[in-house]
């Protein structure tokens, strides 16, 4: 029988270990690659590290470790090398000139991930605009084979090589992209003039945090949640309706360590739900070992996006996968997050700071009434501010389980 099934692209990452991150940072950035490689399609053969202050300007990194990773690939066929930085042209050129295979870095995996993720206009013309714009300084290694245009009869004068020639399309191509997102832009700015002037709340967070399972549990939606990075990309606006007050809730895309720069322009049109909300819900996944880092990746974000002010309630998703190891007494190691309890978390600075903080569990259901509460409140002081002389009565006693609210009707 002929197997006609494709087969996975196999590949190794390379990470560095420097004074900006020390190992343990090295080997989470990697983890997190290796879960990039696994939602593009790539199977993860083996992790190489290499120390030093700073990336090897010509290959990354130094020539005794690349010739490591050359004996590695050569043995076990390897399709792919995937480096956990941006590489510059020279590096990506000199790279590919050692080894026999494909060389990626992080941003051209996360511009693959995008690719396959967008459904809709918007967000296929976000992402082939952040594809050429990464690809344009790239050009030279990808026309090195060809060769000036012949001259002759009527092909006398100045000539201009392909690269020229296709740096030019690219451009015009570029300027393209952008025409058609500011008429997208308009027209998503006329949708939102629509919806008049009811209260917006936008979910935001990492990625895979569990921003799409909240949105699909309050709105009684269907919108795509899966266990990989980037499931969503294209925001999604439902209503809502919390005991007696309707209001928006947005669904955005996730951020990410290291988002590309051409990434973030290009989906700030994306984000505008975020600008525009009244509430953030800051969505955490409290079970991931580096959550507060993420949580400044997030915040980072929000700033460049203008953002970082608006009204905030934290949501520390996923408690019934968090995993609480007890420190024995006699060891003297620098705790870990998973060193502390949920209670700690609860008496630390999430419980202590003035921004609402609340611990559930959207697919297990653990603490939702409590969070629906929280939302009721912050809304309604919002709601009020906007229709004074048109408020509901304050009843957060009208919160109950969807499902029970349905029986009962």
């Amino acid at each position: 029988m002929i197997e006609t099934a494709p087969q996975q692209e196999t590949a190794v990452l390379v990470g560095l270990i420097n004074q900006n991150q020390d190992e343990k940072q090295a080997q989470e950035y990697l983890d997190e690659l290796e879960f990039l490689a696994d939602t593009a399609g790539a199977v993860v053969k083996k992790k190489f590290f290499q120390r030093l202050d700073v990336p090897h300007p010509a290959t990354f990194v130094g020539s005794g470790k690349l010739e490591e990773i050359q004996n590695y690939i050569k043995i076990h066929e390897i399709d792919t090398i995937i480096f956990d930085d941006e590489l510059s042209p020279t590096q990506l050129r000199n790279i590919e000139r050692e080894l026999t295979c494909k060389v990626l870095d992080r941003t051209n995996l996360i511009l693959d991930i995008f690719a396959k993720r967008a459904q809709t206009a918007h967000a296929k013309t976000q992402v082939e605009l952040a594809q050429y714009q990464y690809m344009l300084p790239r050009l030279t290694r990808m026309w090195t084979h060809l060769e000036r245009q012949r001259g002759g009869i009527g092909m006398r004068g100045p000539g201009e090589t392909q690269i020229e020639t296709d740096r030019r399309i690219i451009l015009d191509k570029i300027a393209r992209l952008k025409e058609q997102l500011v008429k997208i832009d308009k027209q998503k700015a006329t949708q939102r003039k629509n919806r008049g002037k009811m209260v917006r709340v936008a979910l935001v967070g990492y990625t895979n945090v569990g921003k799409s399972t909240i949105m699909n549990m309050m709105a009684k939606s269907e919108v795509f949640a899966e266990n990989k990075l980037f499931a969503t990309l294209d925001t999604t606006v439902r209503k809502v309706v919390i005991g007696n007050i309707p209001f928006l809730l947005s669904d955005t895309v996730g951020f990410i360590r290291k988002l590309p720069h051409g990434l973030v322009e290009s989906f700030k049109s994306t984000l505008d739900e975020v600008r525009e909300a009244d509430l953030l819900v800051h969505v955490v996944d409290i079970s991931h070992p580096g959550f507060e880092e993420q949580i400044d990746t997030v915040n980072e974000t929000l700033s460049e996006i203008d953002t970082r002010e608006k009204p905030t309630i934290y949501v520390f998703n996923k408690i019934d996968a968090y995993n609480y190891v007890a420190k024995d007494e006699a060891d003297l190691s620098p705790k870990t997050n998973q060193n502390y309890s949920l209670e700690d978390w609860k008496n630390s600075w999430m419980g202590k700071k003035n921004t609402p903080s609340l611990f559930i569990s959207a697919v297990k259901k653990q603490n939702v009434d409590d969070f629906k509460k929280k939302l009721y409140e912050e809304v309604h002081k919002i709601h009020i501010t906007r229709f004074p002389y048109n408020d509901f009565l304050y009843d957060p006693e009208w919160i109950v389980d969807p499902q029970n609210k349905d029986e009962e009707e």
